[in-house]
């Protein structure tokens, strides 16, 4: 850019400005009056008289640079010395101090104002001090835990213990204790929470210390301070491990600007309002040269027609104002207000808005040059997202609307969007992009990816939770509290239902209502951030480049994998709460285009059909990092089915690249880079190889790099619709995520993309756009993440209103019981119910925005749509045969955790019983863990224990029992003979308690809930499946006894495997039980380690489970012990009478070794007692009574024997009499 001067002459893009040979044509653009009267009105003074240099000529481009200077001189005299502002030392750009002023290990944004917690407590300051005068800085809370936030001298030493405030001359406030700290600590303030903003105001005038709380004052915290000479105070924080903060030292505006703690660029900002003021100008008034008179308009009728007049003034203007729009505080304090007036006066009609939106944006990127518009973008969206993040939550949500509403109409331009989604939004970092700040020393990595901008776009997402309902305006929202009573997660047919009285019922309706108004507000949010992914998955803006949905999918691919790999990194992931919020958007945007493209394409399926074909899995377009398959390793299932590959999907995997994989993963030392460099790599393609570099990570030792690797392995595909040619035969490779471009997802003519290698299974009529499949898998993927677990999270507010509405009652009882004499005791009470019902009211709020948020109708839908797409891909996956092992493991982990979720975590308020088809989709999941628990195409011990911690909980509750009853019947079958296998090499455990769930109701003294001698103490979890009532299946148990007729070897096996392990189980128990009773009886105090009593009661547990097993085989084919025509009958009858006789001989005789561990009462063997085990036992005896052979023979061996250990059970009185009923009765 040319120097300033009369006569100058620049180029900006393509718009030449004024030069001496262009005068008289550039001032002929229209005539010369309206023109002067044009330029001054655009580039008129604040007091709009006219300079000293303008009334003598008219004003036109050739005088026009001189008139702007004039118009934009600033007084600086002040300016230069702007660094040296009295009361302060230090540099004049405020940073935190990374050369010194740390202690602790601690992450720090690259832009030295953010940092997060990375060792026990970590502390940081400021590089700038102050001694006098009136000070503030901002902290924005990222994270509500354990910090301390307030000033330090330079003279304070802390450590990993004592940070700001715990030493002499350090002062901080701690919004996670609510409390303020120098030395000594008392109660201050208010609690923070996650995204609120603390002002620390220091008065060294005064001598006095105060912090604010979203503006709002919390009162002097500290008096006189020590000042002066050699006193000075630098802001600081000590923060815990992950908690997180952003600082502003007033490099933006500050939110709640107290006082100055920096001055702002004065100057520039000075210029900036006046250009900008310029720039109003422009768009309000328009050139009408046939009447040749100025028309004043609108801002938002304005339109960019092309007039020479007015591009040239523009181009005046954007000289000036282009380097200042770099800056972020200008940004934040000239262009996001201006954008955000914009927005607002075309509330009643978006389209204008965003009309004249597209045209200013237009005009930047005209007017500026690449990096400087570019400059300016990241700028005004990271300003968006630090608005939209730390904005107090008010009544309406009104700031949360304004700044959606403006992100919204920016990315809207098509030009922009692109920008931002490739530079910007999903923008995560690489591998060291923090930097680690240590004692003694200081680590930078390369990179321009900030660590506290991992986030980006999905802060848009997000909704957050009000910690204090009063400032929210909840009160107002929902003036009458309710909660509802806890209720079983099994549905309404195992409620008690109670009865409401009127006041309960009006109090519910008007809580109800005031919920309803409340969602109706969180809705309109809602729909504003489904809008901006809708522009984001935008595939019809093809035009000067790719498409915005292809740059999403690139972007988000990587976001998936920052969060998968870095899953023990916790202060880098996506928090889970934003997940959750994010896949509710993503789950509304996608079904819209899924539908949309079905409305198009009659052939395409709905989205209520929708599921991720097999081929995915397997041809390597989508890449799963080093997520584990089903089958194992993605290297091991490329090898060992290979063959499978070619005939069934036509792939054809480059043996050199197996080998190569193979060789990696057997390598113990990392090869050498330069070897790595020269050792080559080709990928097989039909008709000729094709070379390719080797990439330097696969060198790497671990397995999982390997399987990384051939995830995006070279590949030979063709089609199977029909066969090809030689001369048809195309080279194939399969590229990574930032090389794809949308023929490789889409595909074209005979290449099918994504979908490349379809089964024979599959049909040829396509689901939707391939794209839509590939956003769908990754949407899936992030509930595995951590949806499921925040989903879960949440429950814990429902769980608290519960308590506290137990403790209200119980108080309210207590008051009515107390005699009206004990005043003392009445106070007492009377006080404890206020302040139940106070948290009460409080909670409940909470609860109803938790409702709304993560609980509501909608929600639940979009989970179970999840549920019903993850079950449609393992059915169509399961056809496909051995391929089905290339499917990810989360695919069952989501179809688990979300039938889990619907089940547990919505209700109350919502039924996952009036869910359409609900069902149906019982006795498909039914169906799938009924044929998988046992599948030996899965591998992995994780997600076979998954399964079958699945099958047993399904088995446990009425409704989902029926559906198991109601798959076929072949299947059930199956289903049957799997848990009848051999217990060896298995885990036998979770086996053998589905055995006993199916039993448990059926057998001998077995109908209980809860073991008798436990009924008066209070369960920590009731809705456990262990504590659900009976509901045994006669239909699997014919199923079983039908197993077990079915071949001589089917019953021995089974039974001798379920006899050793009672063996096993029963001596481990003893043998513990031995160990505790020692430790017990020593003189010195020991205390038995709780995991060891943890185990003994599961071997108890054990025992007691596989004798019940036995008795219901006994039961059911009481043959196999006592027909003496087969083989092992006798065998099998004498091993079981030395197991129970070893049983009674420890358990019955007199004061023996497990009376007293019974009487020791030890918290954690609850469940140990003589009336679990005993029962099994006689259940056991008296079926063998009950089924004895009637002839005398085989009375005298059987009959005399069992009836003599009957006595000896009675008169050793361990039963008692709540067996001795059913006793005498089947007797």
């Amino acid at each position: 850019m040319a120097s300033k001067g009369a006569s100058m002459s620049f180029s900006r893009k393509s718009y030449r400005l004024t030069s001496d040979a262009e005068k008289s044509r550039v001032a002929g653009i229209v005539h010369e009056k309206l023109l002067n009267d044009y330029l001054h009105r655009i580039f008129s003074s604040p007091d709009r008289a006219p300079t000293a240099a303008t009334s003598r000529k008219l004003l036109n481009f050739q005088n026009l640079p001189e008139h702007l200077e004039q118009l934009l001189h600033v007084d600086n005299e002040n300016e230069e010395s702007r660094g040296q502002v009295e009361g302060r030392l230090g540099p004049s750009t405020v940073v935190l101090d990374h050369t010194g002023g740390f202690e602790g290990l601690l992450l720090v944004d690259d832009d030295l104002l953010g940092v997060i917690g990375h060792s026990n407590f970590g502390t940081i300051r400021s590089t700038t001090c102050v001694y006098k005068g009136k000070w503030v800085y901002e902290v924005l809370i990222s994270s509500q835990g354990l910090m301390q936030i307030g000033w330090c001298t330079i003279n304070c030493r802390f450590n990993q213990e004592e940070g700001v405030g715990d030493t002499h001359n350090s002062y901080a406030y701690d919004g996670n204790r609510v409390r303020k700290w120098n030395v000594t600590t008392t109660n201050y303030g208010k609690a923070w929470a996650a995204g609120d903003i603390v002002s620390c105001l220091i008065d060294l005038d005064d001598g006095t210390l105060s912090f604010c709380l979203n503006g709002v004052s919390l009162g002097t915290a500290f008096e006189n301070l020590s000042r002066g000479l050699g006193m000075a105070y630098f802001p600081a924080i000590s923060l815990s491990f992950k908690e997180s903060v952003a600082f502003n030292f007033g490099s933006r505006p500050l939110r709640y600007p107290f006082v100055k703690k920096t001055d702002p660029p004065c100057t520039d900002l000075m210029r900036a309002q006046k250009l900008l003021g310029c720039f109003r100008a422009v768009l309000s008034v328009e050139l009408d040269p046939v009447e040749g008179q100025l028309v004043e308009k609108e801002i938002s009728e304005w339109q960019l027609q092309g007039q020479p007049t007015i591009l040239l003034t523009l181009a005046h203007i954007f000289h000036h104002f282009a380097p200042l729009l770099r800056q972020v505080y200008l940004v934040e304090a000239v262009l996001v207000s201006f954008m955000l007036g914009i927005v607002e006066a075309g509330t009643p009609a978006q389209a204008q808005a965003h009309s004249v939106m597209h045209q200013v944006l237009d005009l930047l990127w005209l007017f500026m040059e690449d990096y400087e518009v570019q400059d300016c973008l990241k700028q005004l969206m990271m300003s968006l997202l630090r608005l939209y993040r730390f904005s107090p939550i008010v009544p309406d949500l009104g700031l949360q609307i304004r700044y959606l509403r403006l992100t919204i109409a920016i990315l809207s331009h098509q030009k922009s969007r692109k920008f931002l989604l490739n530079n910007v939004l999903f923008t995560v970092r690489d591998t060291g992009t923090e930097q680690q700040w240590h004692p003694g020393e200081w680590e930078s990595h390369g990179g321009h990816t900030r660590s506290f901008d991992v986030l980006r776009s999905v802060v848009f997402f997000y909704i957050k939770s009000p910690l204090r309902v009063e400032e929210a305006g909840l009160q107002e929202l929902i003036p009458t509290t309710w909660w509802p009573h806890r209720s079983s997660r099994e549905g309404r047919e195992s409620k008690e239902v109670k009865d409401e009285t009127a006041e309960e019922r009006l109090r519910r309706r008007a809580y109800e209502r005031g919920c309803q108004r409340l969602k109706k507000r969180i809705e309109v949010v809602e729909e504003l951030q489904v809008q901006i992914l809708k522009l984001l998955l935008n595939n019809k803006d093809e035009n000067g480049g790719e498409a915005s949905r292809y740059i999403f999918l690139t972007k988000f691919r990587k976001f998936l994998q920052e969060n998968a790999n870095g899953r023990g990194n916790m202060p880098m992931l996506c928090p889970p709460e934003y997940m959750v919020c994010f896949l509710h958007r993503l789950i509304s945007a996608l079904r819209h285009y899924w539908d949309e493209y079905k409305a198009s394409n009659p052939r395409a399926s709905f989205s209520e059909e929708a599921y991720i074909p097999p081929q995915v899995f397997y041809n390597g377009k989508v890449d799963y990092f080093d997520l584990q398959r089903l089958g194992g390793l993605l290297s091991h299932l490329r090898k060992t089915l290979k063959d499978d590959l070619a005939t069934k999907a036509n792939i054809l995997i480059d043996p050199l690249e197996l080998q190569a994989a193979t060789m990696d993963d057997l390598d113990e030392d990392e090869e050498p880079a330069p070897a790595a460099a020269q050792r080559p790599m080709q990928a097989l393609a039909i008709g000729g190889s094709l070379p390719l570099p080797r990439p330097g990570w696969l060198s790497s030792p671990t397995l999982g790099r390997a399987n990384r690797f051939l995830s995006t392995a070279a590949v030979s595909l063709m089609t199977p619709r029909r066969p090809l040619s030689t001369s048809e035969k195309v080279k194939v490779r399969t590229l990574s995520a930032e090389q794809r471009t949308r023929e490789d997802i889409e595909g074209s003519h005979w290449n099918e993309g994504l979908l490349l290698g379809r089964p024979p299974e599959e049909p040829e009529q396509p689901l939707t756009e391939n794209s839509l499949l590939e956003v769908l898998d990754g949407a899936v993927m992030m509930y595995n993440l951590s949806v499921h677990q925040q989903l879960g999270k949440m429950v814990g507010v429902s769980d608290d209103v519960n308590e506290y509405a137990v403790a209200l009652r119980d108080t309210e009882d207590k008051l009515r019981r107390c005699p009206k004499g004990r005043k003392d005791i009445l106070a007492e009470l009377t006080k404890s119910q206020k302040v139940f019902s106070e948290k009460l009211d409080h909670l409940s709020r909470r609860l109803a925005w938790v409702h709304a948020t993560v609980y509501s109708q909608e929600k639940m839908q979009d989970i179970y749509w999840l549920l019903r797409v993850c079950l449609r891909t393992i059915e169509h996956g399961d056809r496909t045969g051995s391929l089905f092992a290339f499917m990810p493991e989360f695919y069952l982990s989501v179809a688990i955790n979300s039938y889990s979720a619907l089940k547990n975590y919505f209700g109350p308020v919502h039924s996952v019983e009036e869910l359409p088809g609900y069902e149906e989709t019982l006795t498909r999941l039914a169906a799938i863990l009924a044929k998988h628990f046992a599948d030996t195409r899965i591998v992995g011990t994780d997600i076979r224990d998954s399964l079958m911690q699945a099958l047993a909980s399904y088995v446990c509750y009425p409704n989902s029992l029926q559906a198991v009853e109601r798959i076929p019947e072949e299947q059930r079958i199956a289903m049957v003979r799997s848990l009848l296998a051999p217990y060896e090499q298995r885990p036998w455990a979770q086996t053998n308690w589905i055995l006993v769930r199916l039993w448990r109701g059926c057998g001998f003294g077995y109908r209980y809930t809860r073991l008798p001698h436990l009924l008066k103490t209070k369960p920590e979890d009731a809705n456990l499946p262990s504590l659900q009532k009976p509901c045994p299946s006669t239909l699997l148990q014919q199923h079983m006894a039908d197993l077990l007729r079915e071949g001589p070897d089917v019953a021995p096996s089974f039974l001798n495997s379920v006899l050793n392990q009672l063996n096993w189980a029963f001596s481990e128990f003893i043998g513990m039980i031995q160990e505790i009773q020692q430790a017990a009886e020593r003189l010195e105090r020991n205390f038995v380690d709780s995991r060891q009593l943890k185990v003994c009661a599961t071997c108890f547990d054990l025992s007691v489970s596989l004798l019940r097993v036995l008795e219901m085989t006994i039961t059911l084919v009481p043959e196999i012990f006592l027909d003496w025509a087969r083989p092992t009958s006798e065998m099998l009858l004498r091993r079981l009478a030395q197991l129970l006789n070893q049983v009674l001989n420890r358990v019955t005789a007199e004061r023996n070794l497990f009376d007293r561990v019974v009487t020791l009462r030890l918290p954690g063997l609850e469940s140990v007692d003589h009336y679990p085990i005993l029962v099994a036992v006689t259940g056991i005896l008296v079926r063998l009574l009950v089924h004895g052979p009637a002839s005398g023979d085989s009375e005298f061996r059987l009959g005399p024997p069992i009836l003599a250990v009957l006595s000896r059970l009675f008169t050793a009185e361990k039963l008692g009499a709540q067996a001795l009923v059913p006793l005498t009765a089947v007797l």
